[in-house]
């Protein structure tokens, strides 16, 4: 398995490109901006895409999923809980001052231990609410895309619209409790471990009330 980690956008979001090596198969996970660069991306590592894979419906998880449609008519797949928000998109972009293409809506749900596919791998969705409504956790092969729920020293914010303080803290936990060797690819920020993360990060190890994260 191949993971690269392709920052986008003004936010400097994680898009993440997972290829298959054997099979040659490719998922784009948070597509967040520049998809004309992201569909190059999957050029250039010689794969095909088969599947755009959403863990949240934040503006700057999906902004470039129009364009990555237009190039490769390829599934999206995003929890249901998030729908009103993802179709929210371009509107949501403007409240930044940032011109956003509106996704197309979302082809195929996501629920809690559905497995998701790319050539041989195969990926377990954790539903994990609190940072944004419909959030999901994907897991598999010793490594998580955990979207915006926890971060390299940090977790996600619950000041924003959706939010919920204790449903991010349950989240965390079941986070938390899939081991410490596996890798975290984080929605912002360089990849962590679960084992780094309980160790050292406030919010997880309990030094600071996850009320307090921003």
């Amino acid at each position: 398995m191949r993971v690269e980690r392709i920052p986008v956008g003004p936010f400097e979001e994680n898009a993440y490109l997972v290829v298959d090596e054997t099979s040659g198969r490719a998922v784009l996970v948070d597509p967040g901006e520049e998809g004309d660069r992201l569909v190059r991306a999957v050029r250039d590592a010689g794969a095909t895409l088969d599947a755009i894979w959403v863990t949240h419906p934040h503006v700057d998880h999906v902004g470039g999923i129009a364009a990555v449609k237009r190039a490769a008519d390829v599934p999206v797949y995003a929890h249901p809980d998030g729908r009103e928000m993802y179709a929210a998109a371009a509107e949501h972009g403007r409240l930044f001052g940032l011109h956003v293409e509106q996704p197309p809506p979302a082809d195929r749900p996501l629920a809690e231990g559905d497995t998701l596919t790319v050539g041989a791998l195969g990926f377990r969705v954790i539903e994990t609410p609190g940072h944004a409504p419909g959030h999901v956790v994907i897991h598999g092969h010793g490594v998580a895309f955990v979207g915006d729920c926890l971060f390299a020293g940090s977790v996600g914010r619950t000041d924003l619209p959706g939010c919920d303080a204790a449903a991010l803290a349950r989240s965390l936990a079941r986070i938390a409790a899939l081991g410490d060797d596996v890798v975290v690819y984080p929605g912002h920020g360089p990849a962590t471990t679960i084992g780094t993360e309980r160790r050292d990060n406030p919010f997880l190890n309990g030094s600071v009330r996850l009320i307090e994260a921003r």
